[in-house]
């Protein structure tokens, strides 16, 4: 069995449907999926249960919490933290959790954290949007990454790197700063899709939210990967010239966002635009 962990903070738009193709052609007892509704205002706890899942109702909203308490009560290994706004099927589950159980490429040992590649949604979004992503999705980091995918998979040996999710936004940076390169696997053949924001602001408001979580992450936590305020330069514009324009779009939102981080508090500036059928610039 493997358990998924599904932190769920007013996702009532989306966490049926997700939950469905989710569960759709599983074997009785292949998953064990637990909702953590955290602070919802929403009908996110009536739809999640009205599937077969175990879905937890905590009055509080917040992401580490939420996982730290979906893992209390979940039984089983491998392990799968899941975004509740990501959609994904029983099939990419199964090819997840055996990469955890195979040897890495060339000699490498067999990986103890897994993750899906990305597939950007970026159809009918504001060309800003579209500009930042054509930059952000070229970036070493963002290849090579744990983040940035709504999907991690860790094996028992994997969890038991850490006892709990410290309390910052940043969760899926937090577990990337616990493995190495030769102890993770980036899976290309499989994918999840990631929807991007359909509004700019909702974009700053999105990568205000994470640049807040990073920074505090660093503060707090030794051996986090560091931000570099130039890979976008030097790794992507400078070697694809035609990204230039690109490139200025994705400096301008990223300088937005750094100073929103700074003037702000911890609070969770949910993307509402992504989890709509529409949406304008």
């Amino acid at each position: 069995m493997t358990s998924v962990i599904i932190a769920a903070y007013n996702e009532a738009a989306v966490i049926g449907r997700n939950l469905d193709r989710l569960l759709a052609g599983t074997a009785p007892g292949e998953l064990e999926v637990v909702v953590v509704a955290n602070g919802c205002v929403d009908e996110t706890v009536a739809v999640a249960s009205a599937r077969d899942v175990r879905v937890l109702d905590l009055p509080a909203p917040g992401k580490a919490a939420a996982l730290n308490a979906g893992d209390a009560v979940a039984t089983s290994n491998p392990r799968i933290y899941l975004d509740a706004d990501i959609a994904t099927t029983a099939a990419t589950v199964r090819v997840l959790v055996d990469a955890l159980t195979q040897p890495g490429a060339e000699g490498a040992p067999t990986p103890l954290v897994a993750v899906p590649d990305r597939h950007l949604v970026l159809t009918g979004r504001p060309l800003a949007v579209r500009c930042y992503f054509a930059i952000q999705s070229r970036l070493p980091a963002a290849r090579r990454g744990l983040y940035g995918r709504g999907m991690i998979a860790l094996s028992a040996a994997g969890r038991a790197r850490f006892e709990q999710f410290p309390d910052v936004l940043a969760d899926d940076l937090f577990l990337d700063s616990l493995f190495s390169a030769t102890e993770r696997v980036v899976l290309t053949s499989v994918t999840t899709e990631v929807e991007t924001p359909r509004r700019t602001r909702d974009l700053v408001a999105r990568l205000t939210r994470v640049r807040r979580g990073n920074v505090a992450l660093r503060k707090g936590r030794a051996g986090v990967r560091a931000s570099s305020r130039t890979s976008w330069l030097t790794d992507v514009v400078l070697r694809r010239p035609w990204l230039a324009p690109a490139g200025v779009v994705y400096a301008v939102l990223t300088l937005v966002a750094d100073r929103r981080a700074r003037r702000g508090g911890d609070q969770w500036e949910l993307d509402t635009s992504s989890r709509l059928a529409g949406g304008t610039d």
